[in-house]
């Protein structure tokens, strides 16, 4: 079978600290809609018929992670210090259950809202494109600033996305990719840079804007909001 007839994995990095987010426990543990945060990251991934079991990084010392039930594999591994290393390490997990010219995805455990049916409309348009991740097109006037914050010049908004995730790319070329990064020492903030660095130009599937990262204490309010509006 072909990985478009196969389910594909999943890499969660979730070895993070959430040090911007603030409090006592890592930002992924925190409680959304009364589970924690990654718990309802996994269950959103793990709901769509055409991925087959998720791999998520984790901390060497993490302390809060509790195995997930299920109908379908939920497997960890340990991550590293920068996100591009949670996800090499979730990639050489997941060799073995996918070959190298499977497509895999990667999705950040901080967005517990993302849609069935924009990981659908990825997964049937990344597989022929040879790669691509979900995205949102620039919406607002964007500034560069100057010297204590002052407006140097508007930015044009035309052709410019927000990255967002899952992203979807070959195992193999993937792996690749990011030991060829983190090799030369770039920090590679996610998958599609190293893969534009290796000289592939991956497709952007545009994603719905409910498909928030949380990063502060109002983002996990209004995460709360949408997986509400979600469900009901």
């Amino acid at each position: 079978m072909t990985s478009i007839e196969r389910g594909l994995w999943c890499v969660v990095p979730a070895a993070g600290r959430g040090a911007r987010f603030g409090g006592g426990i890592p930002k992924q543990y925190l409680t959304l809609a009364g589970k924690p945060m990654l718990l309802r990251t996994i269950e959103a991934l793990t709901a769509h018929p055409r991925i087959a079991g998720v791999m998520v990084a984790i901390a060497a010392d993490d302390r809060h992670w509790q195995d997930v039930a299920g109908t379908k594999p939920v497997m960890t591994t340990t991550g590293g210090e920068q996100r591009a290393d949670s996800v090499l390490a979730g990639l050489q997990a997941v060799r073995g259950k996918a070959r190298d010219d499977d497509f895999v995805l990667v999705h950040d455990a901080a967005r517990p809202c993302v849609r069935g049916d924009d990981i659908a409309r990825l997964i049937e348009q990344g597989i022929p494109a040879g790669g691509a991740l979900l995205a949102a097109p620039v919406r607002d006037t964007l500034k560069r600033s100057g010297p204590r914050q002052r407006v140097e010049v508007t930015e044009p908004r035309e052709a410019r996305w927000r990255a967002l995730t899952p992203q979807l790319f070959r195992l193999g070329e993937l792996i690749g990719a990011l030991q060829s990064a983190i090799a030369a020492g770039i920090s590679i903030t996610d998958e599609a840079m190293a893969m534009e660095r290796a000289g592939h130009r991956p497709l952007l599937v545009e994603g719905s804007e409910s498909n928030i990262k949380v990063t502060t204490p109002d983002d996990l309010a209004l995460a709360e909001f949408i997986l509400a509006r979600q469900t009901a």
